[in-house]
Order: C-alpha cells, then sequence, then structure tokens
C-alpha cells in the first residue's frame, strides 16, 4: 500500500517534532543544575544558622554557669551593703560613751560590743572583710574614698590623717570604700 505524500508543512512540524527533544534536554540540564546550586545554596544558610544556633545555645550554657557562680559568690552582697550602716551605727553607740556612761551602763555596752562582734563574725563568714586604715597609711584610691584633704605637718602628702568610716569588700567586688581624710602637705 502506497502512503499518502506528505506536504511539506507536514514535514516541518514532524522535523520541528523531532529537533524538540533535543532542545528540550539543555535546558532541563540547565534547570537541574540550577536547583542543585539553589539547594546548595539553602543547606549552606542552613549549615550558617544551625552553626550559629549551636554557637549562641553554648555562649547561653556558658553565661548561665558564670551567673550561677558568681550567684554563689556575690549573692550576699546586697544583704551584706545594707547591714554596713548597723556597723557603723554600733560603732558610734560604743563611741559616743565616755568611761563614766560605760560604767553605769556596763551591761548595756557589752551587749553592743558583743553585737558588733557576732555582726563582725557573721560577715566574715560570708567573705565579707574590712578595710580598716590607719593614720599614716598612703592613700589608695581603690580602696579608699578622700572626704576631704588638709595639709598636715607631721603626715606626707598623700598620707591617711583621718578615718571616718570603715570599708568593707567582698571578695574582690568592694561593697564601700573608707572614707577618709588625706594629707595634702607639700613636699619640701
Amino acid at each position: 500500500m502506497a502512503q499518502p505524500q506528505q506536504t511539506d508543512a507536514q514535514a516541518e512540524t514532524e522535523h520541528e517534532a523531532a529537533d524538540a527533544p533535543e532542545q528540550e534536554q539543555p535546558d532541563v540540564a540547565q534547570a537541574l543544575a540550577d536547583a542543585e546550586a539553589a539547594f546548595e545554596a539553602e543547606r549552606a544558610e542552613m549549615r550558617d544558622r544551625l552553626m550559629r544556633a549551636l554557637a549562641d545555645l553554648e555562649n547561653t550554657r556558658k553565661r548561665a554557669e558564670r551567673d550561677r557562680r558568681d550567684a554563689a559568690v556575690y549573692g550576699g552582697s546586697k544583704l551584706a551593703r545594707d547591714l554596713l550602716p548597723v556597723f557603723d551605727n554600733l560603732n558610734r553607740a560604743l563611741a559616743a560613751a565616755d568611761e563614766p556612761t560605760r560604767a553605769s551602763a556596763k551591761g548595756l555596752f557589752e551587749g553592743v560590743e558583743l553585737t558588733l562582734r557576732e555582726l563582725l563574725k557573721v560577715l566574715d563568714r560570708h567573705g565579707v572583710e574590712r578595710i580598716a586604715p590607719n593614720p599614716g597609711d598612703p592613700f589608695d584610691p581603690h580602696l579608699h574614698e578622700a572626704m576631704f584633704e588638709a595639709p598636715v605637718p607631721q603626715f606626707a602628702a598623700g598620707q591617711i590623717i583621718q578615718v571616718i568610716t570603715e570599708g568593707f569588700r567582698m571578695r574582690d567586688q568592694l561593697l564601700r570604700p573608707a572614707q577618709v581624710g588625706v594629707s595634702s602637705t607639700p613636699a619640701d
């Protein structure tokens, strides 16, 4: 049987159809390469985000551990700071009494002295130590607060001439500097 002869239009359409799969293959390969590149970029971004999240988690863990240690060491610093005026008032009460007053109220003054000693023991047990400079000691701006300066001939410049209030520190943290007067005697 004889096949009908194709027209030029039909032959051209078939020729285009035969060429079409060859043209689509590079487009599919390109799309596959683009998808693979997008996948790799997304994977790299997700890996970066994961690494940052892990680093943030580790930093948070370290910060929490440091905060826990600091709370254990310095947790009582606010309470200790609030007790310092009690120490000052007990000291003032003892310093204000002259000998006849002490003799007439001996039991009262012994009770105040015992209370002061017990307060100092409690503070010491919790790592709070006194900063009690003496006249003649050198002024240390890390431990002392200069309340005034005065020229005093028997003291060199920069020496403590009077202690107004004692200071306190808790381990390496200053709770309150010692308030002192400092000599400003000019050097000879």
